[in-house]
């Protein structure tokens, strides 16, 4: 039977999967940078809570970067979408409305510019991932030889990269400029785009740069909620749900925090209406959030691939992969945190691993396993270092980053193909193509990744040749196994 596309014509028949419109159609408040299934499933939907209990005009403008697919997916349905919810209730099915236009920067560079130059847009938020940044992890601030800014640099009026595009926007609204919020999985998120950001516009205009560090807010944030990549499972999920084809819904968990630090001249959304946090200082969370829940999963997805495990739930009901998750959370990470009083670590890490084990969500390894060359310093490489600077072992989180180097080795313990998906991918490849002989000493090398102090530190050198041995020898479940017990 063909089902009719989702669409506005459509909403009568559908209120059982949306709550009951109090307010007219918002007109567009925030641009989003990143366009892809984390923000549908988190901020996007907090917003619209954010809408539904107190008003206001917060409609989201989405651009996506590079790739047109999100848009000609959307477009077609009045940029509406379905949300789908899982957990051990089952399945709870959402229809989102507070997206109103989805933009593709490569194809409508002039449109995202006047989106972000309209005096009614009063918040930007990003999830570009680590890489969008354009940052130089050995200084913190702007790479200046990456290709994008280079490019932007020679053509600011044209940019290709996020710290072009906020710039040009911020450039034509000085007399009203907006508040611009990083979502990303980054430490210190808003100090890190606020300093790239005014590198790029210092070199522009050095009196530009200045206004944007001394009158632009850009509040950090800390973001969770479990969300794999869409599946056709997904899509036949929502069509029998909603009775109409949606052609891009988004699969999640229940479980949703956003901790923002409330900085908004501009103002903003009433988002602690819809159950986010607003406080003075995010860094405890974003921390918490790093080190235990992301650390834990890279180390989860390296180990995984390497024994072909495809998902998160099936990883995690591996006795081995468990118990070194537990004891690495435990003993290793949650002694590195400082946390408000309140923050029960123990309770964090068993909600961790229980939302690590739901089997509803099939979220795929390969897709945490994804940029490792981003991830691995803010997820793990910090902790390894605070963990040596206080005379502690590191052997679980060094075990972690073994399993990240004979990742790069391309194949599983079967001799299954893994794909690199990594900024960095060219350079990966050659270094770890003379195989694993020597592998350890190659990568610590690459400054990007491993800063001079900890590559030069022989305990962790001779922690990490020692996991990455074992891993060979042994394999990723008994290693996982020897670690966890000691």
């Amino acid at each position: 039977m063909n089902l009719p596309r989702l669409a506005p014509d459509r909403l009568p028949a559908l209120a059982a999967h949306l709550p009951a419109l109090p307010w007219a159609e918002p007109r567009v408040g925030i641009v989003h940078l990143g366009l892809g299934n984390f923000h549908r499933a988190h901020q996007a939907m907090y917003t619209e809570d954010a809408m539904l209990a107190a008003g206001g005009d917060w409609g989201i403008c989405g651009v996506s970067l590079r790739r047109p697919d999100t848009r000609d997916a959307l477009a077609p349905q009045d940029c509406l979408y379905s949300v789908l919810v899982r957990d051990a209730r089952g399945e709870r099915v959402r229809v989102v409305r507070s997206l109103r236009r989805v933009l593709v920067a490569v194809e409508a560079p002039d449109e995202v510019l006047a989106a972000l130059r309209d005096p009614a847009v009063r918040i930007v938020t990003l999830t570009v991932t680590e890489k969008g940044y354009c940052q130089d992890p050995r200084t913190g601030g702007l790479d200046f030889a990456n290709p994008l800014i280079e490019h932007d640099l020679r053509d600011p009026e044209h940019p290709r990269s996020v710290p072009g595009y906020l710039v040009a926007g911020l450039r034509a609204r000085r007399a009203h400029p907006y508040t611009v919020l990083s979502c990303d999985n980054l430490a210190h998120n808003g100090a890190a785009l606020r300093r790239v950001v005014a590198d790029y516009a210092r070199a522009l205009d050095p009196a530009l740069g200045a206004w944007i560090e001394q009158s632009v807010a850009f509040p950090s944030t800390m973001v969770d909620r479990i969300v794999p990549a869409t599946t056709d499972e997904d899509r036949q999920a929502a069509a029998a749900a909603l009775g109409c084809v949606d052609a891009w819904p988004v699969p999640t968990e229940s479980f949703r925090q956003w901790v923002i630090e409330d900085r908004f001249p501009a103002g903003r959304p009433a988002w602690e209406q819809a159950g986010a946090l607003m406080v003075d200082d995010v860094t405890p969370y974003e921390m918490a959030k790093l080190r235990m829940l992301n650390g834990a999963h890279s180390t989860l997805a390296y180990l995984s691939a390497l024994a072909d495990i495809e998902t998160v739930d099936r990883a995690v009901g591996q006795p081995e992969l468990h118990a070194l998750l537990r004891r690495m959370m435990t003993d290793d990470i949650a002694p590195t945190l400082t946390v408000p009083a309140s923050f029960d670590r123990a309770h964090y890490r068993d909600d961790l691993l229980a939302r690590f084990a739901n089997p509803a969500l099939k979220h795929r390894c390969m897709q945490i396993a994804m940029d490792g060359s981003q991830k691995l310093p803010p997820r793990l490489l910090g902790t390894i270092a605070d963990r040596l600077r206080d005379g502690h072992a590191v052997d679980r989180l060094a075990l972690a980053i073994a399993a990240w180097m004979r990742f790069l080795l391309g194949r599983s313990e079967s001799g299954a193909p893994l794909e690199l998906n990594d900024p960095m991918a060219a350079r990966l490849h050659a270094l770890a193509a003379p195989g694993a002989q020597g592998l350890v000493e190659r990568l610590l090398a690459v400054r990007e990744i491993f800063p001079a102090g900890l590559a030069a530190d022989q305990r962790f050198v001779a922690t990490l040749q020692r996991a990455c041995d074992a891993l060979g020898t042994h394999g990723a479940l008994a290693t996982a196994r020897r670690y966890a017990a000691l």
